[in-house]
């Protein structure tokens, strides 16, 4: 008896979205900074940290028979984008530290560099995929928290790292799992044809 199409793995939607990873000091950085926090919300959800990386384009569910096209618009866009140095900046909360639903760590995006790759991201895979509706914060996000949590100390917290160069972009694909995905890089990308 034939197998129902629908039930292959190829017939089935890959979720994607395209990022970048930072240098394992800022990691380390980051966790000095998140120990505090991690002792007074141990019921939030901590990121671990080889989930860690700065989201530039969440994809979603895509079609395998689109992976190709996918690759194509990233490379286009990394060739023609240039390195940007960046740093870590310090704590933030997603609305607010108030009632803060994401706990994150936000990096230097010098001249809005970040947020035009980001741009230039969104209008290349414009065609099959719905542009951001917020605009780009450069951040890693460290944890989430339901319901929301408030932050105290957050504007106190020590967060400080050396330079480091965006100079690649990864498609990632994510494989849903407990207690946590799974990322799996497809594809990696230098910037400025590197």
């Amino acid at each position: 008896m034939a197998r129902d199409r629908a039930s292959r793995p190829e017939a089935r939607p890959l979720r994607l979205f395209v990022a970048f990873d930072v240098p394992e000091a800022v990691l380390d950085a980051v966790e000095g900074a998140e120990a505090a926090f991690r002792e007074l919300h141990p019921r939030a959800r901590w990121v671990p940290r080889q989930n860690r990386h700065v989201t530039l384009k969440f994809l979603g569910s895509t079609w395998p028979r689109l992976v190709g096209w996918v690759q194509g618009a990233v490379g286009e866009v990394a060739a023609r984008s240039e390195p940007v140095p960046s740093r870590l900046t310090g704590l933030g909360a997603f609305p607010n530290a108030r009632r803060a639903r994401v706990l994150w760590a936000g990096l230097e995006d010098p001249e809005g560099r970040l947020a035009a790759l980001a741009a230039s991201l969104d209008e290349a895979l414009g065609r099959e995929f719905a542009p951001e509706k917020r605009g780009f914060t450069a951040h890693l996000t460290i944890a989430r928290f339901e319901p929301p949590a408030a932050l105290e100390g957050l504007d106190a917290a020590a967060l400080a790292g050396d330079r480091f160069l965006v100079d690649r972009i990864v498609l990632y694909r994510s494989h849903l799992r407990r207690p946590a995905p799974v990322y799996e890089p497809l594809e990696v990308f230098g910037l400025g044809g590197r």
